[in-house]
């Protein structure tokens, strides 16, 4: 086993932008592209391996081959052959729909997989720039029909302006957009499953209006999430690792390097991916395995691996998560 790169899976949308492409060092032309997939194991989206002797592989193919090798011992007993994390990046050039996502019970009673919770982190932000999250006050199942029904839903959201470095965690259940101008690292369950409430009355490329699920969304709503913000506090911090959100699903933390630094995971039972969001850096296991990674690239260590040396090119910030 080694550090593993994949191919991106980039999504040309409705509301997809022009930063993702060269952000990710890309020498193609493809307009309009508002998502890459850097990790996934969706069914129609599988992650390729770009690297190395398992070039060519899709990821549910190593997952079936190597088992608790890549994603450790507790997460195979727990998810089988299912990869359980998503990773992606995102970029807004228009308001994303007004969405959200079922849990887990409901998730598996209509869609027989599982929820999904996740989490964003802002790497990009026009001035002015929001994100949707959750309610500013209460709301009842019905007030949310009769909103819904005479345009007036995005009324009681809570939204807030962003900046790069902004964290915000996306239960299941919680109302939320992307806004435009907003570009964000995003990590989730291994899930595709949206709600659409409202799209601005927008028209696909066949000029038909994009499906909503207005009524199946009402039961995956939390109708009593409400705050004053939503952001996830945290202490920003240089050359050591930075927990930004420890969740039931995954563990994220920031690297934010000048200097070297080594990682131990020798007591972690999971694989281990980072996602580069700015600068570059070269990455090494125990066994001299090296990895140059770069603003735009993604790296899977699998569980198998005990320790990774991060030597920054300059300067680098990386997003390290696990299960």
């Amino acid at each position: 086993m080694y550090p593993l790169k994949f191919e991106p899976v980039l999504k040309q949308t409705l509301w997809g932008g022009d930063r993702i492409i060269p952000f990710k060092h890309l020498n193609i032309n493809l307009p309009d592209v508002g998502e890459s997939w850097e990790v996934s194991a969706v069914e129609g989206s599988e992650s390729v391996v770009a690297n190395g002797a398992c070039k060519g592989m899709t990821l549910p193919e190593m997952v079936r081959t190597y088992k608790d090798e890549l994603v450790g011992e507790a997460n195979y007993a727990r998810f089988g052959d299912k990869f359980p994390l998503l990773v992606k990046f995102i970029d807004a050039r228009q308001d994303l729909s007004i969405q959200v996502h079922p849990d887990d019970s409901l998730a598996k009673k209509r869609h027989n997989g599982p929820g999904k919770n996740e989490m964003w982190y802002v790497v990009a932000a026009d001035k002015g720039a929001r994100l949707v999250t959750g309610f500013s006050h209460e709301i009842t199942p019905r007030e949310y029909k009769e909103r819904v029904l005479n345009g007036t839903f995005a009324e009681v959201l809570q939204a807030c302006e962003v900046k790069p470095g902004d964290v915000f965690y996306v239960p299941a259940g919680r109302v939320h957009s992307i806004g435009a101008g907003v570009f964000v690292a995003e990590i989730q369950q291994t899930s595709d499953v949206t709600y659409r409430i409202f799209d601005y009355n927008r028209k696909d490329k066949d000029g038909k209006a994009r499906e909503l699920h207005v009524a199946p969304a009402m039961d995956a709503i939390n109708f009593e999430d409400v705050e004053d913000d939503f952001r996830t506090k945290y202490e920003p911090g240089q050359n050591e690792p930075v927990e930004l959100l420890a969740c039931p699903y995954f563990t994220t933390s920031l690297y934010d390097m000048t200097e070297d630094i080594t990682c131990d995971y020798s007591e972690l039972d999971s694989f281990v991916i980072f996602v580069c969001v700015e600068g570059a850096c070269r990455l090494q296991d125990e066994a001299q395995h090296e990895i140059a990674l770069r603003a735009g690239e993604t790296v899977l260590f699998p569980a198998t691996t005990q320790e990774v040396a991060i030597r920054p090119d300059g300067h680098v910030k990386l997003l390290e998560t696990y299960v």
